[in-house]
């Protein structure tokens, strides 16, 4: 097993000084770091607000379009199937044109889809501009984690990666805000068109910003990866090394691509990613994120009241992105989930529970508001703070283009199930079972963490690939924090 302030591979010529992980975390980085990280994370604020506004604009839309259950079930869906299609297609153009001019597709797609939403003539074209911004965000989800991982240096990676999750927080608090400004018959028009800002503000900023390393040495391009390392790390760092370690990796796996998926040394690693990306949807959150206004309403709140809880989700779901960027590289990727992961799974069983008590009293409806911020809060900064995270760490830079599309079309096919029956179970089955399963998801979620996910935490992408090959160091070992 690898101790993480060792590095094994060439010789390097001018190695830097030793750091921990905390050490160089503390360094000033430079500020194109930080420029790579934030603007490319414009994709997770569109992601997140094209994905939650859908909640807010549900309550008009329904009743302007009459719309049945099934009916917004299958609103809400179409971004879902487009994204399961843009994951997979964006992996395939990731690794032959680059991260970075897919991510200024990406801005396209997003802006050409929130003003077909906007002037949607009727739910047929509603539904197909939906589908338009979901390829927009499955290549989103599966291109900005993996750039801003392959730009980053190990002791602050999780922290940019994890704001990406944090900026999918803040587009859904941000829809919910707008979703309540603007409700009322026909804002939801409004609520669609104004995601077109921020993609073109994203489409801009790409502009600058240098291309992936790896992928540049990838493709024979080592004086280009190195010049771009230059730039986004401190002064005196050990570039030749960096490279000499990423050309080392690659050169063991040159020719990899799909067909290596069926490698067994890769299946560890697989089914790490897998598993969180199918974890993430099951515990529960998109069905609270996606029909929380719908499902109050019904159970007898006011659509104020309901809304407003909106709002509150979406604070919740920021102030948990804002402790999951705290503490994914202070306590660890893994120990994260296991610690948060108990309470998810207890504060959804309350929240089931807590409609058995009857609907409209005041207890019952604290209880229900309480449970739900609770629950949404502990599983955004565990699962949903690693969940982009854990992939492009643990899946080899060989197969991690058509890996992490694979991932990321787990991610959006597991939210698909949860979209196309959360309504529907609860008409069948009730609130108190649907939520009941969701608690029990969070339950089995701890098992495969303890069981299976490894600590990644302070070592870079290389080592961790390194190990993976190793039968003494396997994948699913967790690395001492």
């Amino acid at each position: 097993m690898y101790d993480r302030n060792t590095k094994e591979g060439p010789h390097v010529t001018t190695p830097a000084p030793p750091q921990t992980a905390g050490s160089a975390a503390a360094v000033r980085q430079p500020p194109l770091l930080y420029a790579v990280a934030a603007i490319s994370a414009l994709g997770g604020l569109l992601f997140g607000y094209d994905t939650g506004i859908i909640a807010s604009a549900l309550v008009d839309l329904g009743r302007d379009l009459h719309l049945s259950s099934r009916a917004q079930e299958i609103v809400v869906s179409a971004i879902l199937v487009g994204a399961m299609v843009g994951a997979p297609v964006s992996g395939t153009l990731v690794a032959r044109y680059g991260r970075k001019p897919v991510v200024t597709g990406v801005a396209v797609f997003f802006a050409v889809g929130a003003v077909a939403a906007a002037v949607a003539p009727g739910t047929g074209t509603l539904i197909a501009a939906r589908f338009v911004l979901g390829l927009a965000v499955g290549a989103a989800s599966n291109t900005v984690p993996v750039y801003i991982a392959e730009t980053a240096p190990a002791a602050i990676r999780g922290r940019l990666m994890v704001l990406f999750q944090l900026m999918v927080a803040i587009g859904q608090l941000i829809s919910f805000l707008v979703g309540y400004a603007l409700a009322g018959p026909g804002g939801w028009r409004w609520m669609f068109a104004l995601a077109a800002i921020p993609a073109v503000v994203l489409a801009v900023g790409m502009l600058p910003l240098p291309e992936s390393p790896r992928w540049l040495v990838g493709k024979g391009r080592t004086d280009e990866a190195a010049a771009v390392l230059r730039r986004l790390r401190v002064p005196g760092s050990d570039i030749d090394g960096e490279i000499a370690e990423i050309v080392d990796v690659r050169t063991k796996e040159r020719g990899a691509g799909w067909r290596a998926l069926r490698g067994n040394w890769v299946r560890p690693a697989l089914v790490v990613a897998l598993g969180i990306a199918a974890f993430s949807q099951l515990t529960g959150i998109n069905a609270m994120v996606y029909y929380a206004p719908k499902l109050l309403t019904d159970a007898g709140f006011g659509d104020s009241t309901a809304l407003l809880t909106g709002v509150g989700i979406g604070v919740m779901l920021v102030l948990a992105g804002i402790a999951g960027t705290l503490l994914v590289d202070r306590t660890g990727r893994r120990r994260l989930l296991l610690w948060l992961l108990p309470g998810s799974g207890l504060a959804m069983a309350v929240l089931a529970l807590a409609f058995l008590g009857g609907d409209g009293t005041a207890g019952q409806k604290w209880t229900v508001i309480l449970s739900l911020f609770a629950y949404i809060f502990l599983n955004g900064a565990s699962m949903q703070a690693v969940v982009w995270l854990i992939g492009p760490e643990v899946l080899p830079l060989a197969v991690r283009g058509p890996a992490m599309s694979l991932a990321t079309t787990a991610v959006w096919g597991f939210d698909l199930v949860i979209a196309l029956t959360a309504l529907t179970a609860v008409d069948t089955f009730g609130r108190t079972a649907t939520f009941m399963v969701y608690a029990l998801m969070n339950a089995a979620c701890w098992i495969f963490v303890l069981r299976r996910v490894p600590e990644t935490r302070g070592r870079t992408l290389e080592e961790i690939e390194k190990a993976l090959r190793k039968p003494s160091a396997r994948a699913e070992e967790p690395v001492n924090a």
